[in-house]
């Protein structure tokens, strides 16, 4: 399993667009709970994950378009992660582990460690190429899988890779990380094409943390480990709970007595439909279809990944109908 990567055997395909909720009572913060679904990856030994983003509840928060919950994953069970060359279109992928280690190579040339407490941003645009593999040093793995969808202006923009470590901020009992954004007077030097926010929070039991906001964000919530509250709804392990926009603070409540982590996820809403297949984001199903013959074809568009023992991962077959919409619930 590639925490930067979509190896089901059949993906589904996608076309989603976001709808900016207006409808809340000034002030107050509306939570809409969102239950993972386990999504088996690979063959029989391979790693199972916790899927909250795409969902029929909620297709995107801010650009955040995908979002998988992982581990803690025994490497002598499922072999670990070993994931081919294979490739990205319209988006950026973003790499954050709890434990383990993965080792990274691109097209680019790049060739990275993926630790836990460090943040690998690889941007695809026009196209990219990557493989991902456990190191030996790895006997537990558990992290999240994230992807940004890239706007309409940069989506065919060049292929890029970026490595940031943050540096922990402690507030009210909790351990802030701010890989992307801006997060209690923390701001990431990392480049994203939209405004976002990417955080990871440990709380200690029983802290009470309130976090001022961009009141033009919608936020998700995502539960790693313990009973936590957003904004005085319960979520427990593998939810995520989605803020609507118009709050200008979060509290978070661990409710439990031993530390709860969680990911904080954030971004203006983001308005453009896409389609999503596989490991492609484009605008139309010809868009997708494009992609995956350059990729079969081994165009240039992709590159090559040097270093990787081994054959790349083949495209599976496309649907057989034309992607059909898929948005966001209406506004209530």
């Amino acid at each position: 399993m590639d925490p930067v990567s979509n190896v089901e055997a059949e993906p589904a395909a996608v076309r989603c667009g976001a709808l900016v909720d207006d409808s809340r009572p000034a002030g107050a913060a509306r939570v809409d709970v969102l239950s993972a679904r386990e999504v088996p990856l690979g063959g029989p030994r391979a790693m199972t994950v916790r899927r909250t983003l795409p969902q029929r509840a909620r297709t995107l928060i801010g650009a955040w378009c995908f979002a998988d919950h992982y581990g803690p994953d025994d490497v002598a069970t499922t072999d670990g992660m070993r994931v081919p060359p294979h490739p990205h279109t319209g988006l950026q992928t973003v790499s954050w582990l709890f434990s383990g280690e993965i080792e990274h190579r691109d097209s680019l040339g790049s060739h990275a460690l993926v630790r836990p407490g460090e943040m690998n941003l690889m941007t695809g645009g026009h196209g990219i190429a990557h493989s991902e593999v456990s190191t030996p040093r790895t006997t537990v793995l558990h992290g999240v899988q994230l992807w940004v969808a890239l706007p309409e202006e940069h989506r065919n923009t060049a292929r890029d890779f970026q490595h940031h470590v943050p540096e922990p901020r402690f507030v009210d009992g909790a351990e802030i990380r701010v890989f992307l954004g801006s997060l209690a007077s923390v701001t990431s030097p990392v480049r994203t094409f939209t405004p976002l926010l990417g955080a990871e929070i440990t709380l200690a039991p029983r802290a009470t943390l309130t976090l001022a906001v961009d009141a033009g964000f919608e936020h998700g919530l995502l539960v790693d480990s313990g009973d936590v509250s957003v904004a005085g709804t319960p979520l427990h392990r593998a939810e995520l709970g989605y803020v609507h926009p118009g709050v200008d603070t979060l509290t978070l409540v661990n409710e439990s007595e031993e530390p709860a982590r969680t990911v904080l996820l954030g971004g203006v809403p983001f308005e453009e439909e896409i389609v999503m297949w596989w490991n492609f984001v484009g605008r139309s199903h010809d868009d997708i279809a494009r992609a995956r013959e350059d990729w079969e074809a081994s165009s240039d568009r992709f590159g090559e990944v040097a270093g990787y023992p081994g054959d790349r991962l083949p495209a599976p077959a496309l649907p057989h109908a034309t992607i059909t919409p898929r948005r966001n619930p209406p506004r209530h």
